[in-house]
């Protein structure tokens, strides 16, 4: 069993944030069942988001109808979480907000996952990833020096600022449930989660190590020793050699005379050691480099696909990619010892589950087919 075995969650159907935090969930034993809109039938599973659906179920609800209110209140009234992704007042105006929520289940942890968060004057505004990070300040730090801010991809705050930290508010909500008791509301919101990640960056610009100006930094390509480089076969090796000891490694892996060089930490070297640095791995290929600092503290790394990922010998070794239903997925992460994550089943069909569901939250036969019949579940 799952570390969150016998932990019922209600997800509503959205795109990436709320998804992956449900998976999450799902992943270490969690009972999750996501409300797909209802009518269902014909549908077909979307691989945006049911590729993290694994180990799901699904119901479905038309939330426009009464009775479809009344029965996710029903639904409610037995579960451990609710995670919905709507802009702020959407659930109120369903009549399925904290307040009537918390009133049916007192123990229940309503987690609100959006971009802005619910206060604010841009709580009510449509956004995405790119939109939240930017406002979080975090987005300014990507990208070379004279270049514009270049965005890594959705995974800074749908998923990182968004859909895992929402997961660990929720597990430690349900921490303090078992001692007090007591359900309560979860505000996560992506801006917060993207700032909240980019702590020390703001602990380093206070404490004049860091420069708004990007890519002259430390971390983010302005030093030499942590950049990435080009290889002759036009694929790339990553460079993190920050400490003297490792950058010594580097630099006789490199085949470089130290004494030919400026001092690691010569800011105004800086340029002439990269130009070194891109003519040197130009020589040879990402794998005959890789073979080079294999082994060694030089802190070079090949840069991988995502299509390359799973094949790496090291990658293989510790089972970080596994087949499951659907192709080869990563592991569920972190791991623990007694209890592990486990990729469970294929993500489930739109409403799959429904009439199973709501058998198990006490619903009779007749009822569960006066529903289907009347389109407010399917």
């Amino acid at each position: 069993m799952g570390p969150l075995d016998g932990v019922r969650v209600v997800e509503m159907a959205g795109l990436a944030p709320v998804p992956y935090a449900g998976m999450i969930l799902a992943d270490f034993g969690a009972d999750v069942v996501r409300v797909d809109r209802s009518p269902t039938a014909g549908s077909k599973a979307d691989p945006t988001r049911d590729s993290l659906a694994r180990g799901k179920r699904s119901i479905g609800i038309d939330m426009k109808a009464p009775a479809g209110v009344d029965l996710l209140l029903k639904l409610l009234e037995s579960a451990d979480v609710l995670v919905e992704p709507f802009r702020p007042g959407v659930m109120e105006k369903l009549g399925v907000g904290p307040d009537v929520a918390l009133t049916r289940n007192p123990r229940l942890i309503y987690a609100r996952l959006t971009g802005w968060g619910q206060g604010g004057p841009y709580g009510p505004m449509a956004g995405h990833d790119i939109n939240y990070i930017a406002l979080s300040g975090t987005l300014s730090c990507f990208g070379r020096k004279g270049e514009r801010p270049l965005p890594p991809v959705n995974l800074l705050g749908d998923f990182a600022g968004g859909g895992m930290l929402c997961a660990l508010g929720i597990a430690m909500a349900l921490f303090e449930r078992s001692r007090s008791g007591k359900g309560q509301v979860i505000d996560a919101a992506m801006v917060d989660g993207a700032a909240n990640l980019a702590t020390f960056l703001f602990g380093f610009r206070t404490a004049g190590l860091w420069s708004d100006d990007r890519g002259t930094n430390l971390l983010d390509t302005g030093a030499p020793f942590y950049d990435t480089y080009e290889t002759a076969d036009a694929k790339h090796v990553s460079v993190g050699a920050i400490e003297p000891q490792f950058y010594a490694k580097l630099l006789e892996g490199l085949g470089i005379d130290a004494t030919q060089m400026p001092h690691q930490f010569d800011r105004a070297g800086w340029p002439q050691t990269a130009a070194r640095f891109a003519a040197t791995f130009k020589t040879r290929t990402r794998d005959q480099w890789a073979e080079v600092f294999d082994g060694t503290d030089a802190c070079v790394a090949p840069i991988l696909t995502l299509g390359e990922a799973p094949s790496h010998p090291h990658n293989r070794a510790r089972g970080t990619f596994i087949e499951s239903i659907g192709g080869i997925v990563p592991r569920p992460a972190p791991r623990l010892s007694r209890t592990p994550g486990e990729a469970g089943r294929a993500a489930p069909l739109p409403g799959e589950h429904t009439e199973n569901v709501l058998r198990e939250a006490g619903l009779a036969a007749s009822e569960i087919q006066r529903l289907v019949s009347q389109g407010v579940v399917g």
